[in-house]
């Protein structure tokens, strides 16, 4: 006779969502947007269907809709011609530049709206790389400077959360104390901590153009073969100041997840990547897989790892679904 009967649990939908252990809301969502100069621009990313980069006006009107679908933070990343970057990344600290004054208007027309930044010179360097270069080497500490220049700025401009995605050693640090130094006590850090040199980042480099322009990230980004170096990277953070640490990827590194989760007491976040959602949407569309059931999948074994936060490409589409009570 058998006492235990795990299956008494799974009879009903009634008692499945009732014993359910994890549940993904909206609010544990950061939607990734794309931003590019000009006027009344939604270019479509070729390798991230459903997936636009924005011109200010544009992307004002998406962040007002997505708000309405109750998406309440956004990453906001900047595509700029070759024609404004530099071997410094200046542009990434003026002030009347795209990115910056795109964040002003941001904060302006939705105050309530939670704004993240990104903190690392690729998007403005003429080299394509994290860190500033000589003679074709990534140097760490004289980066520093600059990337803490850049969250100065960032704060300035009404930032609330920074994330600095470059991975050099000792940028927490440094940058929490540019920003208290200049009063910004309150401006978050949600560190990219465990950012791993992934085949999965190239849609997202075409959408920013943004690769780097010779050599590869492996110098400064985490090896895949290793785990606990990430612990490392995460309590240097920590000790650094971070409020939030991320491990990215998201879905081939669940491991990673899980074991900051339980060594830390502050939140973690996973970055669902480009070619995560990629490989999704290029399946759905062939037929191969049900799209949405796999969205919801690889969202849930995300927030079942132990990340509190997920940034996704997939936020919108699940807001929508939510709205529509299709799941």
């Amino acid at each position: 006779m058998m006492i235990r009967r795990p299956r008494r649990n799974r009879k009903s939908a009634v008692i499945r969502e009732l014993v359910e252990e994890t549940t993904l809301s909206v609010r544990d969502l950061i939607f990734p947007i794309f931003l590019i100069e000009g006027d009344n621009q939604a270019v479509a990313i070729d390798s991230m269907p459903g997936m636009y980069r924005y011109s200010p006006d544009r992307l004002l009107d998406e962040i007002g809709a997505c708000a309405e679908l109750g998406i309440r933070t956004f990453d906001v990343f900047p595509s700029l011609p070759e024609s404004k970057k530099d071997r410094r990344a200046t542009e990434g600290t003026n002030p009347e530049g795209l990115y910056l004054s795109t964040l002003r208007k941001i904060k302006e027309h939705y105050p309530d709206v939670c704004v993240m930044t990104d903190v690392a010179m690729d998007p403005y360097s003429s080299d394509g790389h994290d860190g500033l270069v000589q003679d074709g080497k990534i140097l760490n500490d004289e980066t520093l400077e600059i990337l803490g220049n850049m969250a100065v700025a960032q704060a300035e401009a009404g930032a609330d959360i920074l994330g600095p995605s470059d991975m050099m050693d000792g940028r927490v640090g440094y940058m929490r104390q540019q920003l208290d130094a200049a009063g910004f006590t309150d401006v978050s850090i949600m560190s990219y901590t465990a950012k791993y040199a992934s085949a999965f980042y190239n849609p997202f480099r075409d959408a920013l153009d943004s690769a780097p322009k010779f050599g590869d990230k492996k110098t400064y980004q985490m090896n895949p073969a290793n785990r606990r170096e990430a612990l490392l990277e995460a309590e240097l953070d920590f000790e650094e100041g971070a409020d939030m640490l991320m491990v990215k990827p998201a879905l081939f590194y669940l491991d990673i997840i899980r074991d900051l989760s339980e060594a830390f007491p502050i939140p973690i976040a996973a970055y669902n990547v480009s070619g995560e959602y990629a490989m999704t949407k290029a399946a759905a569309a062939q037929g191969w897989l049900d799209g949405e059931r796999i969205m919801l999948e690889s969202l849930l074994s995300i927030k079942r790892a132990g990340a509190k936060i997920i940034l996704t490409y997939f936020a919108k589409e699940y807001a929508q679904g939510v709205k529509e009570g299709r799941w």
